[in-house]
């Protein structure tokens, strides 16, 4: 299996794609038994670097609105 990048250095489309790639390989089911261990680990470790990578963009979401004065403003979405 080649080096992995560290989760701390990937972005989330990055991270994406190599869970997409780990899937389908566990879904071909080619894999032996203690390779398909070792990537099913890798993979949940991309699926918690995703899930992390989404709420820190969420907090990060302003949504624009028009403001009394007619002025278009920014304010904390309602995202929950």
């Amino acid at each position: 299996m080649p080096e992995q990048q560290s989760l701390k250095e990937m972005n989330f489309e990055t991270a994406l794609a190599d869970l997409e790639k780990i899937v389908s390989k566990l879904e071909s089911g080619d894999v032996a038994l203690e390779q398909s261990i070792a990537l099913y680990e890798r993979g949940d470790a991309l699926r918690k670097h995703c899930d992390t990578k989404l709420k820190e963009a969420r907090l990060k979401v302003d949504k624009i609105v028009l403001g009394k004065d007619g002025a278009l403003q920014t304010e904390p979405a309602d995202l929950g």
